[in-house]
């Protein structure tokens, strides 16, 4: 007489290994769990910070991990219209109009790239691949420019970077993979080459152009270097500057040690945590919105067929 035991599959994963064991993911689960640590401790530390009063911060070291007595008096002031609020509307200003130029550029630069029989179409590849290797570098740049007449001039922190290579090749390789039939058929009823790149190329490019437009807002808003070398005027300076002259440099530029609608400003160390903030919020604001179309973006030309 045979007797019939039923045996419990075995679970595999997609590509037919088993899953790790308990001992693996608790390993992975607090490998995990301490990055997120590394990540989270700090930036609550510096918003801590920025909330804290000068007895909190003395006491503490100078630097709050959790306050007992939060309050906004170092936001206030630094957003009561002096330096902080100046170079804020101009890093927003320089961020807004660099990305929509900058992504404007890029693709009309691709969409020409991708289209074979277009105008000059191996020597502009071969000066944007130049330009990808061989950089001017800073003092040819500097001259150039100062012979155009930009120093001191918000277009210095715009038009230096305003077309990627890298990011050219990119978006002309996801053009590229674009259905060549769709474009011949929309050639067939009359469209031109800017209604076929509006109409046609752009709305199937949204993940490209959500990645592209975020790396260029991340750099134009990061950017302090150029304005180092461009802009003397410091009512022309961007946050990002602002914010190295207050927490690297450790120099005032008459936020601190002055009074405003009769307060006493806080203590300095909770307004360089405050500025850090702000230069922080609004990009990690702008990224869930384009989180969905990061993933693919990141893909874009590295699989054919």
């Amino acid at each position: 007489m045979t007797v019939l035991t039923s045996r419990k599959p075995v679970r595999r994963n997609v590509n037919g290994t088993p899953p790790p064991g308990l001992a693996m993911r608790g390993a992975k689960g607090l490998i995990l769990l301490i990055a997120c640590a590394l990540v989270v401790v700090p930036f609550l530390s510096v918003v801590s910070t920025s909330l804290a009063d000068q007895q909190q911060i003395t006491e503490a070291g100078g630097y709050v991990l959790w306050p007992e007595r939060p309050n906004l008096d170092a936001y206030r002031a630094i957003l009561a219209g002096g330096v902080v609020t100046r170079a804020l509307f101009v890093s927003v200003g320089v961020t807004l109009v660099g990305t929509l130029l900058s992504l404007a550029c890029t693709a009309l630069l691709a969409y020409a790239l991708s289209r074979p029989g277009s105008f000059a179409h191996k020597p502009l590849l071969m000066t944007v691949l130049f330009t990808l290797f061989f950089t001017p570098g800073i003092i040819p740049m500097y001259l150039l420019i100062r012979s155009l007449g930009l120093l001191d001039s918000y277009w210095s922190l715009i038009l230096p970077v305003l077309v990627n290579a890298f990011q050219v090749l990119i978006m002309r390789a996801f053009f590229m993979e674009i259905p060549r039939e769709l474009i011949d058929a929309a050639r067939i009823d009359g469209a031109g080459e800017l209604h076929i790149l509006t109409r046609i190329v752009l709305p199937l490019s949204k993940a490209v152009l959500a990645v592209i437009g975020l790396f260029q807002a991340v750099a134009f808003w990061n950017a302090f270097f150029n304005a180092v070398l461009y802009i003397n005027d410091t009512a022309k300076w961007p946050l990002q500057l602002v914010l190295r002259t207050y927490v690297v440099d450790n120099t005032s530029l008459g936020v601190d040690g002055t009074e405003i609608a009769g307060a006493t400003l806080p203590a300095s160390q909770s307004i360089q945590m405050a500025i850090l903030v702000v230069s922080l919020v609004p990009i990690a604001l702008v990224y869930p919105f384009l989180q969905r179309h990061f993933a693919k973006g990141l893909l874009i030309g590295a699989v054919k067929g």
